[in-house]
């Protein structure tokens, strides 16, 4: 009975999915696009795909030809009779009188229904390959195509020059106009995703740390300690729990703490195991945590900056904080002179359905991004198909987007957001802040009121029996992150 079930769910979102491809002839046969010779003497630009920092000012010179441009990722993408079929399927997966309810695709089945025809992503790997590229990977979605090559062949085929810009003291390599294709591929190629290595934005600030107490063994959690003008009180998993009333999910019958569930983080670093090993081990999680859940996609980066291994050992240790009993995946993927090294790891959470929630913690000026904009709505609504959860950090910036939070005060590029996080398939997180921390010190009567709130002005250690450390008693009035006032705003409400 159970088989036979089984059976006539398949059958039934299959003739589902049949009705809602609309132009397709059958389940995997779509029309093909390109009806045209490819003949290069005819081509398009591919507008908006130029960085809004490879600007003249910035020039320094051309890069040699011979420089290899590994892992650039071509973006295709699908009829709009496919569109809205899909988008028709995606609101069928979230109606519980859908026969399709919750009834999520694997990546084949994706691009079998929603990807261009066989026959056009045929004619565009042929004609990359004719150019003198090397095509690495057609991606599962068809809406994906991964090949290499060298600066010589990038600029002949796609008729930019690549050049050197000097940002900052540092030099950075970018197409200087926008890319061209073939006339005939128009109707399947979105764009190149990006052809330059200007770094993505982790969003992360670094303020306290660990500390190691002479005489005892291990690390030791530093919750208080000074930051500006006064006290900083950090926050513990078992602090988050207090918050958020998690408590009683990570202890209940059964427990809700993620057991059989899996995360997977998007990043472009490696790190150091044993820094989440100490985190948990610090906070008293489960120790399930090791080499093994570090995937290296393609070759490993090392770790590239002090700043992004703190965002990635974040990532990965408060995921586990929040879901002790979940299997975090960190995927790794080497940035290249064309790819950012946190496409391609999201790329590949995809492609592989690693998990069934991801959070990507970097950001871009959505108005900057060009086709990353394309690529990624294009990725979040797979993952959306798949039932995946995506998260994707705000920053720091929130609606000043496209403003430096680290060096800036005011917005001076008006309202924007962080292009990733910017999509309806995504969830867009922003930070919270706590009214009674270091900015509100100073007045006898915040004082008095700490005690209410932090166990011992915030140090009270209490690391036995896989018991986390808690040092905050009660819930403490918050609201959304803003830079610009620090909670101030709340202190009319609170006595």
């Amino acid at each position: 009975m159970g088989q036979q079930s089984g059976f006539v769910r398949k059958f039934v979102r299959l003739c589902v999915l049949l009705f809602l491809i609309g132009g397709s002839t059958a389940w995997g046969q779509v029309r093909p696009r390109v009806v045209q010779a490819v003949n290069n003497d005819q081509r398009i630009p591919l507008k908006g795909n130029v960085h809004p920092l490879a600007r003249a000012e910035f020039d320094r010179g051309a890069v040699v030809e011979s420089q290899p441009m590994t892992r650039m990722l071509l973006l295709l993408k699908r009829g709009d009779d496919q569109e809205g079929a899909l988008q028709q399927y995606l609101d069928s997966q979230q109606d519980k009188s859908s026969p399709n309810y919750h009834a999520w695709l694997t990546p084949e089945e994706f691009g079998a229904n929603y990807g261009p025809a066989g026959a056009d992503v045929q004619a565009v790997t042929d004609w990359l390959a004719n150019q003198g590229f090397t095509v690495e990977k057609v991606y599962s979605s068809k809406t994906v195509i991964e090949f290499s090559g060298t600066v010589g062949a990038v600029e002949s085929t796609f008729g930019t020059a690549i050049r050197n810009f000097e940002i900052g003291g540092k030099t950075y390599m970018a197409n200087a106009s926008d890319p061209q294709i073939p006339a005939a591929l128009a109707p399947v190629v979105a764009g190149i995703v990006s052809l330059n290595n200007f770094p993505r934005q982790s969003h992360v600030r670094i303020v306290g740390q660990a500390r190691k107490v002479a005489g005892k063994p291990g690390l030791e959690p530093l919750l208080t300690f000074p930051f500006g003008n006064g006290t900083f009180y950090g926050m513990s998993p078992g602090d988050f729990a207090t918050i958020y009333n998690t408590a009683p999910l990570l202890s209940g019958n059964p427990k809700i703490d993620g057991t059989e569930q899996t995360i997977a983080i998007v990043g472009e670093t490696n790190i150091n195991v044993k820094d989440v090993q100490d985190f948990r081990a610090m906070f008293g999680l489960p120790a399930n945590f090791d080499a093994t859940n570090v995937i290296l996609n393609g070759e490993d980066p090392g770790i590239t900056s002090q700043g992004e291994e703190g965002e990635a050992d974040l990532d990965v240790e408060w995921s586990g904080a929040v879901a002790p009993g979940a299997t975090v995946k960190f995927v790794v993927s080497a940035s290249t002179p064309a790819s950012a090294g946190i496409d391609l790891s999201a790329l590949y959470i995809v492609e592989h359905n690693l998990a069934g929630a991801m959070s990507e913690s970097y950001g871009g000026c959505e108005s900057g991004l060009g086709r990353v904009n394309a690529f990624y709505n294009s990725l979040w609504q797979q993952a959306a198909a798949q039932g995946i959860t995506v998260v994707v950090a705000t920053g720091d910036s929130g609606s000043a987007g496209c403003d430096n939070d680290q060096t800036q005060d005011y917005a001076y590029q008006g309202q924007a957001v962080n292009g990733y996080a910017s999509t309806p398939y995504n969830v867009a997180v922003g930070g919270t802040d706590f009214f009674y921390s270091a900015y509100n010190q100073g007045s006898t009567a915040i004082s008095n009121q700490l005690a209410g709130y932090w166990a011992n002005n915030g140090t009270q250690f209490t690391v036995s029996n896989n018991t986390p450390v808690v040092s905050l008693l009660t819930p403490i009035p918050e609201q959304p992150w803003n830079n610009s006032q620090y909670g101030l705003n709340l202190g009319g409400y609170v006595s």
